[in-house]
């Protein structure tokens, strides 16, 4: 029988509805993006459809349709989706219009705590209101915007002369945005082995969020805040300090100066493409991607490195991205997708698959293997992560908005 919960649930109906007891086998359908985080996530699942009987069934849309098909699905009351890894900047939309089930009593009958989680991710996944102890997802999966570069080309002689001769130090890893700056302006244009080269590969693209998640990495460095940290709905001299302006102004100078023509519309999927294929000495991109590299004939092993973002005047930050799980409160199988998230939130989950996760408990796919303290793909730990973007009831406008005025400003 497919039971239907109200968007509010309470630990008791939950446990009254649960699947012991020989209740009959639930066919469920996860929604998310096509990555390769999302790969991983199907092979993890076999172990829960093992234990539990169910079936998992997946919807994957590439990251350009991602959010115009999955937020047409919720608000048109779809029953696609049982389960939702939807973007972190919906959750107030998921909330506030009752598509997403509210999971308080579940966490607190099934002993799961928020203090198990990293705060940026609680904040910038589970919560609406923001800053208040009502919880509409699991935090999923984390990542953060770091650097990958060519450790081959930094450490050939001529070049760490030529480098030292005009800027006074060391060919290195940056010790600031500006000395990022520097070594992607050194690296414009100069021809290595025959082929031109560019300095950097950044976020560009403003059809979706990667204009958002590139320029961040300087505005929260320079100082710019999403709001009033006494009062989060407060804008005015925050989003538009000075520092902000000052960041803008340094992203929009590398855009400028230190990429490769016709990147003016890059994100993820683009960066990589330029790094591997040997156009340019660094590469912006979420470090889930590490791995790839690493093993990439062409670039990985001893030809790469990787950084954490560094600091601006202000201090150091990087974008925080990923998304929490929730349940989608059309769905008939809510008990069957309440089960789910209790296997997923498990410790034995977050060993599982192949993939590590930054506390225990704490988010499933934070951080692959690849990146342990042996591994050259160290997790930049002192880099704090700011909480992920705008969230609000009244999406998509607000992150259109920004986007429009960063992409014009910065490109």
């Amino acid at each position: 029988m497919k039971l239907s919960f109200s968007a509010s649930v309470s630990a008791m109906a939950l446990l009254g509805a649960g699947l012991a007891g020989g209740a009959q086998a639930a066919d469920l359908t996860l929604c998310w993006a096509a990555w390769d985080p999302a790969n991983a996530l199907v092979e993890l699942s076999k172990d829960y459809e093992a234990q539990s009987g169910n079936t998992m069934h997946f919807e994957f849309v590439p990251w350009p349709n991602f959010a115009d098909r999955m937020l047409n699905e919720l608000n048109s009351g779809g029953k696609l989706c049982d389960l939702m890894i939807g973007d972190s900047q919906w959750i107030g939309l998921g909330a506030e219009a009752g598509h997403y089930v509210k999971l308080n009593d579940f966490f607190d009958a099934n002993g799961i705590s928020m203090g198990d989680f990293i705060p940026a991710t609680v904040t910038g996944y589970a919560e609406w209101p923001k800053g208040t102890p009502n919880y509409w997802a699991l935090p999923a999966f984390a990542d953060v915007v770091g650097w990958t570069y060519r450790k081959d080309w930094f450490d050939r002689p001529d070049l760490r002369a030529e480098y030292k001769e005009k800027y006074g130090r060391d060919l290195a890893v940056p010790a600031t945005l500006a000395e990022l700056r520097d070594i992607a302006e050194f690296f414009q244009g100069r021809e290595i082995d025959g082929k031109t080269v560019y300095g950097a590969a950044i976020y560009t693209e403003r059809g979706s969020e990667g204009i958002t998640l590139g320029v961040t990495n300087w505005l929260y460095n320079y100082g710019f805040e999403y709001g009033n940290p006494g009062n989060p709905y407060e804008l005015d001299g925050f989003v538009n300090s000075a520092g902000a302006v000052k960041g803008l102004e340094a992203y929009k100078a590398l855009y400028d100066c230190c990429t490769p023509p016709g990147s003016s519309d890059w994100y993820m999927s683009e960066t990589i493409d330029a790094y591997k294929s040997g156009q340019v000495a660094l590469q912006m991109n979420f470090a889930f991607i590490w791995p790839g590299v690493n093993a990439d004939p062409n670039v990985g092993g001893a030809k790469s490195g990787y950084f954490a973002n560094p600091p601006g005047p202000a201090g150091q930050f990087a974008q925080l991205g990923g998304q929490g799980i929730s349940v989608v409160s059309y769905s008939d199988e809510q008990a069957a997708a309440l089960d789910y998230i209790k296997w997923f939130a498990s410790p034995k989950c977050s060993s599982a698959g192949g993939i590590r996760a930054v506390r225990p408990r704490c988010v499933r796919w934070s951080m692959p293997r690849a990146l342990s303290a042996a591994s050259p793909m160290r997790r930049p730990s002192s880099t704090r992560w700011p909480s992920s973007r705008i969230s609000g009831p009244n999406l998509p406008m607000p992150n259109f908005c920004w986007r429009c005025r960063t992409a014009s400003t910065a490109m």
